[in-house]
């Protein structure tokens, strides 16, 4: 028998890990080691990305609380004594000239009148108090529950102390974590966010609509109850008088007969002002709100990331946004489709 060799020596090597480049995944609480510090990191196994000065937050004041409360309420209570205001006073104001026309025309405009309000008031109430879309319960926290990558680009909201999928963002003002966040408004003392964002903007085409035919209807009425209008000077001087003259002596003349307009007057012209201004501002939002929409982005997404396009842009957000019926929104998707193949095409 031959002798035994020797066994050969093994070197041992122990390589010490820094404490700045080991951290724990809140996802699936397994231990993460890195070659090097990087203040946020995300999971290999379940997907979930971790900031490493996240700590949890301390609630808001019971002052600041009470206030914004405060804010949502008086907003609110303004917003439904405006709208009330307008209908009501309008139904005052404005039919008692519209049916001295006609009773099919008097008919015909409460008709219309009865439905914008109803609209308006309906779609204001869905968009007040639906949920805005909290996210939805998942597991996390354990390796054995949590699945290969159950949280995929979730982070974790140090305010609820919970999961938080992309696009949600964190109201302090509803306490709540919400999908698809656009903003916190006010005047609806709720969040727009992925379950009543379409109420909102159709409240918003809504309010426009009403508001542009509320403003044509005072105008109208307004114009045939109006005191007569007397312009002394303007006959009296001919064709010597410039154009700035002339404008100042309208608007000298109408101002004079103002002071002569009944309480039903006084209210025509405060709805047709109210009108005209509500309606620009509520139709500067609209667009603002398509725009996003049509890009694939919210408010915030767009605030946060002003250069960067989180979605595919085009009409057919608009499409699968308002949830059009499914016959018209296919031939519409596969006609837009078709155009961008084409216009692709032409490029080339």
């Amino acid at each position: 028998m031959g002798e035994q060799q020797p066994l050969p020596e093994v070197e041992q090597c122990v390589t010490s890990i820094p404490e700045d480049h080991e951290a724990t995944c809140w996802g699936c609480g397994l231990r993460l080691v890195f070659t090097s510090y990087a203040p946020v990191y995300k999971c290999g196994w379940c997907g979930a990305v971790t900031q490493c000065d996240q700590t949890s937050r301390k609630p808001d004041s019971v002052c600041f609380s009470r206030w914004r409360r405060f804010r949502d309420g008086f907003f609110v209570t303004v917003l439904i004594l405006f709208m009330l205001f307008v209908i009501c006073g309008g139904v005052w104001a404005v039919y008692p000239v519209v049916f001295s026309i006609s009773m099919l025309c008097g008919i015909f405009h409460c008709t219309v009148a009865s439905v914008l309000s109803v609209f308006t008031i309906a779609s204001y109430c869905l968009a007040s108090l639906k949920s805005a879309g909290a996210p939805a319960n998942i597991r996390w926290g354990s390796y054995p529950m949590v699945e290969k990558n159950d949280l995929e680009n979730y982070t974790f909201c140090t305010y609820c102390s919970k999961p938080k999928p992309p696009r949600a963002h964190h109201c302090r003002s509803c306490k709540m974590c919400v999908v698809d966040m656009d903003h916190h408004c006010p005047f609806i003392g709720n969040c727009v966010g992925a379950s009543n964002h379409r109420a909102f903007v159709i409240f918003l085409i809504s309010v426009v609509t009403s508001c542009s035919y509320a403003a044509i209807m005072t105008i109208y009425a307004s114009y045939h109850i109006w005191p007569p209008l007397h312009f002394p000077n303007l006959s009296s001087y001919g064709h010597s008088m410039d154009s700035m003259k002339v404008l100042m002596e309208i608007i000298t003349t109408l101002a004079s007969s103002a002071f002569f307009l009944s309480a039903r007057g006084i209210i025509l012209l405060y709805l047709v002002f109210a009108s005209l201004s509500v309606n620009a501002g509520i139709a500067v939002l609209l667009c603002q709100q398509l725009s996003y929409i049509y890009e694939g982005n919210t408010y915030i997404t767009r605030l946060s990331s002003s250069n960067v396009t989180q979605g595919e842009r085009g009409l057919q957000n608009l499409v699968r946004f308002f949830g059009c019926p499914y016959p018209f929104s296919r031939v519409l998707l596969g006609y837009l489709n078709k155009s961008q193949d084409n216009s692709g095409s032409k490029l080339l």
